[in-house]
């Protein structure tokens, strides 16, 4: 079957992260399953009750019990939402040499050119064994990846890790932390400011403070990032009741993500010492700081096999991404890992989206070679 057209069913499957992916990786299984791989499903319900499915494929001579690996492709089944008004979201679109559709840059595109490559190799002569791997909630916190390394499910010498990088070997990336801050105060009558506490007067002192904070992160910079440096943000503030109340509470939410060799805490660690200098003056200074995720910067060495591999097959130096993948993930489960992918992460997320074709096929062909390279 043609890349595109394998492209063209599995933008068919809606797999937006709010519904079960169950659709789609019965398909992945099947196609597996037809290329000689051994399908194994790892399921789990998520927050909201939604049966989910991590898929790991296998040739069969790999032991259920402890399934070790040379080389994994890693490719997320889900999806952002679309809008109800792209009437062509589910129905592959060519025009003009790109392919249009949701989840055909992010990241069915890569899952495609995957199971095409696998396609074009002859599994009897791998002597090191090859991975397909799917899985659910990459665009919600990575929580399928998370499940699958929480639990030991594999482990992988060296991974390429399915995301949109126009064929560019991104050899490290930044982590991903959130967390919701919220500050209480004293509801009173607005004329009579001194018989309350306002929450957001609380708020804004701390987040001036965080603005600091900030400041100083860029004191330790990763040279290979743009920019080079931990990045912080303040993205949604929301607090009061009525513009004659003081207000008796005020939230914000504060982002973080942090390069390489900094520990994913150390941002809000600061933080958490300002709250402490504030409450030294104001002691009934009411703020607490809940830690939604936590997840820390990848990078692997510009030297690794794998690096050197992908920059040979695409004449391209590695680079490094600033957005969230599930290279974390894949260091955790012992591989040395690279984030790589046909289309543009500008234009993924959006309505649409869209891969190249040509990217798109010559990501067959460089997936092919690399698990030549590292499975015969």
């Amino acid at each position: 079957m043609k890349v595109e057209q394998t492209l063209a069913e599995l933008v068919r499957l809606d797999s937006v992260s709010a519904r079960s992916n169950v659709e789609i990786v019965s398909y992945l299984a099947a196609r597996a399953e037809s290329l000689g791989l051994c399908a194994r499903m790892f399921p789990y319900t998520d927050e909201a009750g939604v049966k989910k499915f991590n898929l790991v494929c296998v040739p069969p001579s790999v032991s259920a019990d402890e399934m070790r690996v040379e080389l994994a492709l890693v490719g997320h089944t889900d999806t952002v939402p679309y809008d109800a008004a792209w009437a062509e979201a589910l129905a592959l679109t060519e025009r003009e040499d790109k392919l249009y559709g949701r989840g055909a840059c992010d990241t069915k595109g890569f899952i495609a050119a995957a199971l095409a490559a696998v396609g074009q190799i002859e599994l009897a002569s791998l002597r090191r064994p090859l991975a397909l791997v799917f899985t659910a909630d990459e665009e919600v916190g990575c929580l399928g990846a998370k499940r699958l390394a929480e639990s030991g499910a594999f482990a992988a010498r060296y991974a390429v890790v399915g995301e949109p990088t126009s064929l560019q070997p991104m050899r490290a990336g930044k982590g991903y932390c959130l967390a919701e801050v919220r500050v209480g105060g004293r509801e009173g009558h607005s004329a009579y400011p001194a018989l309350g506490a306002s929450a957001i007067f609380r708020a804004a002192r701390l987040i001036a403070r965080i603005e600091r904070v900030a400041e100083t992160l860029r004191a330790a910079p990763h040279a290979a990032f743009d920019p080079p440096y931990t990045t912080l943000n303040v993205g949604v503030i929301r607090g009061g009741t009525a513009k004659n109340i003081i207000a008796g509470e005020c939230r914000f939410t504060l982002e973080w993500r942090p390069v390489p060799g900094q520990a994913a805490s150390h941002a809000v660690e600061l933080i958490q010492s300002e709250v402490e200098k504030l409450r030294a003056v104001e002691p009934d200074f009411d703020c607490h700081i809940e830690v939604l995720r936590l997840d820390e910067a990848s990078e692997t060495d510009a030297d690794s096999p794998l690096v050197r591999e992908l920059e040979s097959l695409t004449g391209k130096e590695a680079g490094t991404v600033a957005f969230g993948t599930e290279a974390p993930q894949l260091t955790e489960m012992g591989a040395q890992a690279v984030v790589f992918g046909p289309g543009s992460i500008r234009t993924a997320h959006r309505t649409g989206e869209f891969v190249p074709v040509a990217e798109l096929e010559a990501c067959v062909e460089i997936l092919a070679r690399a698990i030549g390279k590292f499975c015969r």
